[in-house]
C-alpha cells in the first residue's frame, strides 16, 4: 500500500441546532413563523427550521499558508452577502428589491442578507418570491456549481471514496449498505448489504475500507476479492492509512492497527491496539509522521508512525473533536464547541494553537483542497445544515452549501471535484469551475 491518505470519520455524536446557552433565545420554534404569519419583528420564540427526529490536499508552493493576524484579518468577508452571477440552475433570489425604502441600521440587523435556504421554497410552497428573506437556492458563492444529486440511501451518508483506477464512486450510509456509483452516468450499479450501519469509508489504491459495528470490511476493486478485519469493540468511526498500517478508530476509545503484507491471507495482520481516549474515537488523519486521533473526550493525541507510541495530548478543545486535517506544516481541528483550530509546532516539538476560527454552529467535518485557481480552499460542515467554502489563510467565506439535513461528510475529489453526504442520505456532487479566459486584443 502506498502512503497517500484518503481519510474519513462519521456518525460522529449530534448535536442540536437548538443547543445553545443557558439564558438564551427560547427552543421552541414559533407557531405562527411556522405558518408563515408571524408579524413580530422581535420574537421571542425560535425563527428556525427544527432538525428531523483525508486526505491531505494537493498545494503548491506559491499558496504555502501561514497564519498570522495579518494573514487572517481580512477573512470577514461573505460571499453570499455580495451580489453574484450564481452558477445554479435557479436564481438566488435577493431578500429585497433594489428600488425598496433605505432601511435604518437597527431594521437592517433585524433582517440580514440570508445565509439559510427557505423552508417553505424547499417545500415548494414559498409564496413570498423575490421578498422572502431566505434563499431559494441550494449553494451561494462563484467560481464553483453543482453537477449532480444522487439519490439512493435512505438514512445519513456516512463516507464517500474514489478508488484509484476505477471510475467509480462509493459510498456508504447508516441506512446499512454501501452504494457504487457510475462516475460517467451517475447510475447507481450496485446496492451491497453491510448487515449493519457503516460507520465509516476510505479508499487506499485500490482498496475500499468500510467500517461497521465490530468489523472492517476491505474489498479489493481489481481482484474483486474481500474480507473481513476483527478486532474493533463497537462503531468504528474512522478509519486513516500511513506507514503501511491501517489505523481504525473505535466507539471504546480504542485505535486498532492491522499491517500490510504480501506474505499473509488476508494481506493484513493485526500490529497493535492504541489505548489512551477515554470516549470514542472519531477522526484520525496522518501527516510528517505522526497519527493524530480526535475524541469525544475533547483531546487530540498524536502518536509516532514508526514506534505507535503517544507523545502528546493536545487539551484546545472543549467539545468533542470531530475532524482533523494536516496541510503543510499545519493541523487543522474542528469540534462541536463552534471552533475551527489551526496548530503549529513549536520550538520544543510540542503544537499549540496558533488562530481559532469561531462558527455559529458546531463544525462535523473538513476537507481541503485548491479551486480552479489554485488557491487553498477549506470545506466547513456545520450542524447547522450547511458547509462554508473558505479561502485560506484568511477563513475569507467564498460561499456556502446547503442541505435539508446535516452534512455528515465532505470529501474532495480529482479535477476540482467535491462531494456532500447530509443526514438525508443525499450524496450531491460539485465542482469548481475554470476562470474565464483572458482575452488579448492584438495591437
Amino acid at each position: 500500500m502506498a502512503t497517500k491518505v484518503v481519510r474519513r470519520h462519521t456518525n460522529r455524536p449530534e448535536r442540536s441546532v437548538y443547543a445553545r446557552p443557558a439564558g438564551g433565545p427560547s427552543k421552541t420554534v414559533c407557531a405562527f413563523w411556522a405558518a408563515g404569519r408571524c408579524t413580530r419583528e422581535f420574537c421571542r420564540f425560535l425563527h428556525a427550521d427544527a432538525p428531523p427526529s483525508s486526505m491531505n490536499p494537493q498545494i503548491s508552493k506559491k499558496s504555502s499558508l501561514v497564519w498570522t493576524k495579518e494573514a487572517t484579518a481580512t477573512g470577514k468577508g461573505n460571499a453570499c452577502n455580495a451580489t453574484q452571477k450564481s452558477n445554479a440552475p435557479q436564481k438566488i433570489n435577493a431578500p429585497h428589491e433594489s428600488n425598496a425604502p433605505q432601511k435604518s441600521n437597527a431594521a437592517q440587523k433585524s433582517n440580514p442578507t440570508p445565509k439559510s435556504v427557505c423552508k417553505f421554497w424547499v417545500d415548494g410552497n414559498c409564496v413570498k418570491g423575490d421578498r422572502c428573506r431566505y434563499l431559494h437556492n441550494w449553494f451561494c458563492g462563484e467560481g464553483f456549481s453543482m453537477l449532480a444529486n444522487l439519490q439512493g440511501h435512505t438514512k445519513a451518508v456516512t463516507g464517500i471514496a474514489l478508488p484509484e483506477r476505477t471510475n467509480k464512486l462509493y459510498s456508504t450510509s447508516k441506512d446499512g449498505t454501501a452504494r457504487v456509483w457510475d462516475c460517467h452516468t451517475g447510475e447507481c450499479g450496485s446496492v451491497i448489504d453491510l448487515g449493519g450501519e457503516a460507520g465509516s469509508l476510505i479508499s487506499e489504491g485500490p482498496w475500499v475500507f468500510v467500517g461497521v459495528p465490530n468489523l472492517v470490511k476491505v474489498w479489493n476493486t481489481e481482484t474483486n476479492s474481500e474480507f473481513n478485519l476483527d478486532g474493533p469493540v463497537g462503531q468504528v468511526h474512522a478509519m486513516v492509512v500511513g506507514n503501511e498500517m491501517l489505523f481504525a478508530g473505535t466507539q471504546n476509545g480504542d485505535i486498532c492497527v492491522w499491517k500490510g503484507s504480501t506474505e499473509t491471507n488476508p494481506p493484513f495482520y493485526p500490529a497493535a491496539t492504541l489505548k489512551g481516549h477515554t470516549g470514542a474515537v472519531v477522526c484520525l488523519n496522518v501527516g510528517r509522521n505522526r497519527l493524530y486521533s480526535g475524541s469525544v473526550d475533547h483531546t487530540i493525541k498524536v502518536w509516532d508512525l514508526y514506534t505507535l507510541q503517544g507523545v502528546l495530548t493536545l487539551n484546545g478543545h472543549s467539545g468533542a473533536v470531530m475532524s482533523l486535517l494536516c496541510w503543510d506544516q499545519f493541523l487543522l481541528s474542528c469540534s462541536l464547541d463552534d471552533t475551527i483550530k489551526v496548530w503549529a509546532a513549536t520550538e520544543g516539538g510540542g503544537l499549540e494553537v496558533t488562530y481559532t476560527h469561531n462558527e455559529e454552529q458546531g463544525v462535523l467535518d473538513l476537507a481541503g483542497m485548491t479551486d480552479a485557481e489554485s488557491k487553498p480552499i477549506l470545506l466547513s460542515s456545520c450542524n447547522d445544515n450547511s458547509v462554508r467554502i473558505y479561502e485560506l489563510p484568511s477563513f475569507t467565506e467564498r460561499g456556502r452549501l446547503f442541505a435539508k439535513q446535516e452534512v455528515r461528510t465532505v470529501e474532495v475529489g480529482p479535477g476540482g471535484l467535491f462531494f456532500s453526504g447530509d443526514a438525508t442520505g443525499l450524496l450531491s456532487v460539485w465542482k469548481w469551475m475554470d476562470p474565464p479566459a483572458v482575452k488579448v486584443e492584438s495591437s
